[in-house]
């Protein structure tokens, strides 16, 4: 599998809800039919549909020739959202002559990245639909429209000797224009970027985001290196999986959530009822969807780390996870991740299935871990559960690095996975 779909996936998806639009995308083309949690309850169920809730979570399902009661679910998560800053409501403000942007942080960036960056701005404006209701609409302002600079060497000289530091309010003020520029002017901007008449705009929200396009690199192209690697790439492993999964006695569910990076507490997040509504729907009831869980397996894919060779001593010695090596089976002690023993050996003969290779990652005692929405999911749902994703460097940076051979291994194994080629 080539890096070009991975890269116009990304090049795509500035955003969750434009992540969402694009998978929407791939699963129309690929066959499957939209619904929505209505026709859900509604019993209208296609063998291959989808089903969205706010602007950035999906669920997509292939139905098993079996009854999920029967012959359970195979699940794979992921999270479409990903580390940077958004725009606080009112946010152009006056300084120092210039009008700049008031932003939030999302999530934890590595901040530094962001500085000295040409930045676009994309996000989700809403508008009143002709049939009275409110309506949502992607949108992305063409171009560089923001810049956070640094201060010149000679106005701050420790700054190579004793590193660069900053205030999070203060520093942070990404600059719009030289002169005035209003909340107005960006509204009827965002306005125009949606094509809509500025009077018709009802609201919006939007993110900085990176314009440098995602790119191949690498002496011999072994990279791909772009914003939102964790956890597009996979989001699009998901997607290309579950297309080219075989139809099996279970159904296969593919999950892609949003606000993960901030906890996955809101309506659309992991820790909703979203997912459990679509299970509860397939199974045809309560008793059923329990008895369905009993007979399923979970992966979540998530971004793991991948050994820096400037930085080894950050790595337990003996599970260093290399780029263009395999995907990633991630173990904790204190659960943060959800694999258990049995797990482990249910991925690892998927990857034997696919013909991939397969590596750990386990973390340092004196470096806390990061967690995923595995252990969240296998706690509510009593699902056997894995924690699994491919080798990334600079993770949370405003520009990742993953291997460009290890995402075709990642779709071939949960491929594997999704039409149950393997029994647990």
């Amino acid at each position: 599998m080539g890096p070009e779909g991975l890269l116009d996936f990304l090049a795509s998806s500035p955003t969750s809800g434009h992540a969402v639009g694009k998978a929407c995308d791939l699963l129309r083309s690929g066959g499957f039919s939209e619904t929505t949690e209505y026709g859900l309850l509604d019993g209208q169920l296609p063998v291959e549909f989808f089903v969205r809730r706010g602007t950035g979570s999906l669920i997509a399902a292939k139905l098993g020739t079996d009854e999920p009661a029967a012959a359970g679910f195979r699940i794979a998560c992921a999270h479409t959202d990903f580390p940077g800053l958004r725009l606080r409501n009112n946010p152009v403000r006056q300084a120092g002559g210039h009008s700049v942007l008031s932003v939030e942080i999302y999530g934890s960036p590595i901040l530094s990245t962001w500085f000295d960056r040409d930045l676009g701005l994309a996000g989700t404006a809403v508008r009143r639909e002709p049939g009275g209701r409110l309506g949502t609409v992607p949108f992305r302002i063409a171009g560089m429209a923001a810049r956070i600079s640094m201060p010149a060497m000679h106005l701050n000289r420790g700054m190579n000797e004793d590193g660069f530091s900053f205030n999070k309010e203060d520093h942070i003020q990404p600059i719009l224009a030289a002169g005035p520029f209003s909340n107005e002017d960006l509204a009827g901007a965002v306005a125009g970027a949606c094509g809509l008449p500025a009077e018709e705009l009802s609201g919006w929200t939007a993110h900085l985001v990176d314009v440098q396009p995602p790119s191949v690199g690498g002496i011999r192209g072994g990279f791909v290196t772009g914003q939102g690697i964790d956890d597009l790439a996979m989001c699009h492993a998901g997607i290309e999986a579950l297309l080219s999964a075989g139809r099996a006695p279970s159904t296969s569910v593919l999950c892609l959530f949003d606000n993960e990076e901030v906890g996955s507490s809101t309506g659309a997040g992991a820790q909703s009822g979203f997912l459990d509504t679509v299970l509860e729907c397939l199974s045809g009831g309560t008793r059923e969807m329990h008895r369905a869980l009993l007979g399923s397996v979970l992966v979540s894919i998530d971004a793991a780390h991948a050994v820096n060779p400037a930085w080894e001593s950050k790595f337990e010695r003996g599970n260093r996870p290399l780029s263009n090596a395999g995907p990633v089976i991630k173990v904790n002690a204190q659960e943060r991740y959800a694999t258990s023993a049995l797990t482990e050996a249910y991925f690892r003969e998927c990857a034997s299935a696919a013909g991939s290779p397969v590596q750990v990652f386990a973390c340092r005692n004196d470096i806390p871990c990061g967690s995923t929405i595995g252990p969240m999911l296998a706690t509510r749902l009593g699902v056997p559960s894995v924690d699994a994703g491919n080798p990334v460097m600079s993770m949370h940076s405003i520009r990742e690095c993953t291997g460009i051979e290890d995402h075709g291994r990642m779709t071939a194994v949960l491929a594997k996975h999704l039409e149950g080629a393997v029994g647990l």
